[in-house]
Parts: C-alpha cells; sequence; structure tokens
C-alpha cells in the first residue's frame, strides 16, 4: 500500500492523549520514586469548606490561551461542583475552540455521587452522564445522535479530576504528607491513581501581589502537576507540562483580553528530534532506536514486531504470509475475543457501523481477513477527510462527520474491524516525519497474527518508524502522560 500524498501535513501529532488530556493535565502528575504509603481520604479528616466562585486564566508560555469558571457549594448530601473551562488550541497549524464543561455532585468525602460533562468543539460534541450506586458507576454516552449505557465496577470510591484539589484544601496540609484519590476520568471511562504530595509553605505572585500559599505536587500516569492552594481553601495556581498553566484572577480580568493568537503548536511542542534524517521510511525493513529518558515500565515497548534491550528498539516490519484464510470466533483466543466487542467509543455493534463494514465486504464475502482488512482500511483512508480534531474520538461522529485526525481514523477502523469479525486494537505513540517523530495513533488488526495497520497513511502494515508506546484502547493512550516532553531518540541503524 501507498503512503497518502499529503502525509507530510496530516501527520497526526494530535492524538487523544497530546490533545484531550493536556486540557486537563492541570489536575494531574507524575509518579516517579517509591511514596511512603499514600493515605486514602477519610471524613473524618475533612474540615468545615466554604463555597467558592474561581475564576483563572489559562496561559501556554505567558500566552494566554483560556480561562476557567469553577463553583464550589454545599447541597444537601454534600457539595456540588461545576466548571467551564474555554481554550484555544493550536495542532498542527490549525487554530481551534474547544469548550468543556462539568457538573458533579459529590458525598461529604468529595467522592462522585453524579457526573454530567460535555466536550465541544467545531462539529463535534460528546456528553458522558453517570451515577455512582454502590459498586457500579452507571454512564450514559451520547454521541452524533445516539446514546450508549454501561455499566462500570468500580473497586474505590471514584474522584473527579477537578475535585481533587477541593478535597486536598479540605484537610489540615503537613509537610510530607501524601494521599491517593482513585478518579475516574470520563475521557477514557477508566479508573486510575493520582497521588498528591504536601511539599510546603511558599510565597507565589498572584497578579503583582505575593501570597503565602501551601504547594501540592500532583502525580499521575508520569506527567508533573504543581498547584499552590491559599490560606482560604483556593486554588491560586496551577502549573503543568508543555507549559500550560492557570492563575486565578477575577471575572472580568479571565473573560476580557482572550488572545487572538492560540497556544503554540503543541504537536510541535511535544515532538521529539530525530539524530538523522530518514529517508524513504516506508522501504525499511528493520529500525533501531536508543530510547533515552523514560522507564520502560510505564510504556508496552516490547512485544509483537517490537524487541527492547538495553535502551534499544528494534521494529521489524510484519510479512504478510502465513496468515489466515479465515477467522472463527470459536477459534479465537481471549485477548482476540476481547477486541472483538464494542466499547464507549468504537461503537462496532451499532447498525449504521455494521451496515457499512458489510457494504464495504459486500462484493467479496469469501475475501480472506487480510483481504477484508484492506478494504475497510481503504474505505476508512478514502473517505475521512484528514484534519485535526479536537474532541473525544468515537467511531460514530466519525462516520457522521466525514473528518477527522489518527484518533478518528483509529476509532472507525477499530469498529469497522470488529464489525467484520476482525479483533481490533488501537495502539499509540511515535511516528517519524522530516526530522521529527510526531506523537500518533494507529491500527492493530488480528489476521491469524496480529499485524499493525494505519488508515490516515494508508499502511498495512505500518512502516517501522511507528515506535509503540501503548496498545489496546483509548483509556490505555493516558500512559503516554509521562512520555511527553521527556523522551529522547537516537536513531541506530
Amino acid at each position: 500500500m501507498t503512503i497518502h500524498k499529503s502525509k507530510a501535513f496530516w501527520i497526526a501529532g494530535s492524538i487523544f492523549t497530546l490533545t484531550f488530556a493536556v486540557l486537563f493535565i492541570i489536575r494531574l502528575g507524575i509518579l516517579e520514586r517509591i511514596l511512603s504509603h499514600p493515605r486514602t481520604l477519610s471524613i473524618e479528616s475533612i474540615n468545615a469548606v466554604s463555597e467558592r466562585d474561581t475564576w483563572m486564566n489559562i496561559f501556554q508560555n505567558e500566552r494566554k490561551i483560556g480561562f476557567s469558571h469553577t463553583r464550589f457549594y454545599t447541597d444537601t448530601t454534600g457539595y456540588g461542583l461545576t466548571e467551564a473551562v474555554y481554550m484555544r488550541i493550536n495542532t498542527m497549524g490549525m487554530i481551534q475552540d474547544i469548550n468543556l464543561n462539568t457538573k458533579s455532585r459529590l458525598n461529604a468525602d468529595f467522592t462522585l455521587q453524579e457526573l454530567d460533562f460535555e466536550i465541544s468543539s467545531s462539529r463535534f460534541h460528546f456528553t458522558v452522564r453517570g451515577t455512582v450506586v454502590g459498586n457500579t458507576l452507571h454512564v450514559t454516552t451520547e454521541s452524533a445522535g445516539s446514546s450508549r449505557s454501561l455499566d462500570i465496577p468500580i473497586k474505590d470510591k471514584p474522584y473527579l479530576l477537578n475535585g481533587i484539589m477541593d478535597a486536598i484544601a479540605a484537610t489540615d496540609l503537613k509537610p510530607g504528607d501524601k494521599y491517593v484519590f482513585n478518579i475516574f476520568d470520563p475521557g477514557t471511562m477508566g479508573q486510575a491513581a493520582v497521588i498528591a504530595e504536601v511539599i510546603g509553605e511558599e510565597l507565589v505572585d498572584i497578579r503583582g501581589f505575593n501570597q503565602l500559599a501551601t504547594k501540592i505536587s500532583l502525580n499521575f500516569k508520569g506527567a508533573s502537576q504543581l498547584a499552590w492552594i491559599g490560606k482560604e481553601g483556593d486554588i491560586l495556581k496551577e502549573k503543568g507540562i508543555l507549559g500550560i498553566s492557570l492563575i486565578k484572577t477575577d471575572r472580568k480580568d479571565a473573560l476580557d483580553g482572550l488572545a487572538v493568537k492560540s497556544s503554540q503548536d503543541l504537536t510541535k511542542i511535544a515532538s521529539v528530534a530525530s539524530n538523522i534524517t530518514l529517508e524513504n521510511v516506508e522501504a525499511l525493513g528493520v529500525l533501531k532506536v536508543k530510547i533515552q529518558g523514560i522507564s520502560s515500565k510505564n510504556v508496552k515497548l516490547q512485544g509483537g514486531r517490537q524487541s527492547y534491550k538495553e535502551q534499544v528498539l528494534t521494529v521489524q516490519k510484519e510479512r504478510l504470509s502465513n496468515l489466515a484464510d479465515e477467522l472463527k470466533p470459536e477459534n479465537l483466543a481471549a485477548l482476540e475475543k476481547i477486541f472483538l466487542k464494542p466499547g464507549p467509543f468504537i461503537q462496532s455493534d451499532h447498525q449504521k457501523i455494521r451496515a457499512l463494514a458489510q457494504e464495504i465486504l459486500k462484493d467479496d464475502p469469501d475475501a480472506t481477513p487480510l483481504t477484508q482488512a484492506e478494504k475497510l482500511l481503504n474505505w476508512v483512508h478514502t473517505h475521512i477527510e484528514k484534519r485535526p480534531v479536537l474532541s473525544l474520538p468515537d467511531a460514530l461522529s466519525t462516520l457522521e462527520h466525514r473528518v477527522g485526525d489518527c484518533n478518528e481514523h483509529a476509532v472507525l477502523l477499530a469498529a469497522l474491524g470488529r464489525a467484520a469479525g476482525i479483533p481490533t486494537r488501537i495502539e499509540a505513540g511515535l511516528v517519524y516525519l522530516k526530522g521529527r517523530f510526531y506523537y500518533h495513533a494507529w491500527n492493530l488488526m488480528y489476521l491469524g497474527q496480529w499485524v499493525t495497520a494505519d488508515s490516515l497513511f494508508g499502511q498495512l502494515p505500518a512502516d517501522v518508524s511507528h515506535l509503540r508506546f501503548t496498545t489496546g484502547s483509548p483509556k490505555q493512550q493516558l500512559d503516554l502522560m509521562g512520555v511527553i516532553g521527556r523522551v529522547q531518540l537516537t536513531v541506530i541503524q
């Protein structure tokens, strides 16, 4: 298969983690050391809290790119928390406005009762509504005019990312204290642990005035975040990766002075320089790179066409021989069966997705899995306009709007593959272009053995400059948060 002629422009650096996660990086953090038994928050440790109405400017390297407005108030069963975030983001030279709105009810210990979350950007709109009942989170999602309900088992009481700081501020903050919060992320429908550590008191400059605040470190999935809490329990400042920071202000200042310019191009900032220029990448059979700056424990470097030893990653392009003549569900292993199932963002059981898969494959019902995969990939490659999108990528919205970057291509191909009986998962990592490696997402399809597929570039198998860091489903891409801004690459063969 040949690469699409516009690869140079449509290199999809705006993968899910780089775009959506950056919007919430102000709430997250990195775990690089062994922590000494962080505590969970108990109701007994919570002091009386006051209601607040907070406006914050959002900056990237001192350039204002948006604002947030948060209301925290008490109600009959605990607390209410609403947050509106507006940002103007630059990805791949295209400027887009994005709005995120969260309305939630919290228990007296700040854990989640109910959630109403929505994200909108351009033509894309995605909502998540959830209610916690016992050990289950009942969730309903809606996109492209279609809704889906699912029950998510929860091991521990879930928190929201934007409620953690309120929970911390309600406790007696002592240097060295550590707390663990199991958060629910509506962007991935998953749970993960955030560790908060109290650093100590520090003067912080807020709009030209020094204020005494307690400095907090938040640690999550390898991404770092600092926050400063004032004496009244209000958040004065937050600082994360890629130069993103928030500073407390008033309503007038937050709403005034929104820059016409957007953020700096996030795709370029997060990309990784190569030590050499790679020519004709598609023709390469093997690529070896030395990886430094990150822990291999936090990413999936070993397995499949990749091998990793002593900081050297070797990628070997798959051969399309000895593949299966057909795939029978009863003969699939447990792992392959997992990636035949639908998901919140991969709606492979929806009638529109199933009908499209049948339409694409109808002319050759006896085609091999490889031929079927090629036809599905070619359809996505041809019919989806290649343009950066800032939203939660899901297959139905992509099919309806026929536009998207690598995320949208990957979720749609995953849905079509699963609808056609081909186990398909999503991988994410880096891909090479003109002297740099950019963050990117693609697919892995089971055709008797797992084979990489990139519908944005029209490649099956994908070229060897696709360096996988995560594999599975969209929620696994959160593991990239500990990689962005840290990884260093040296091409050695």
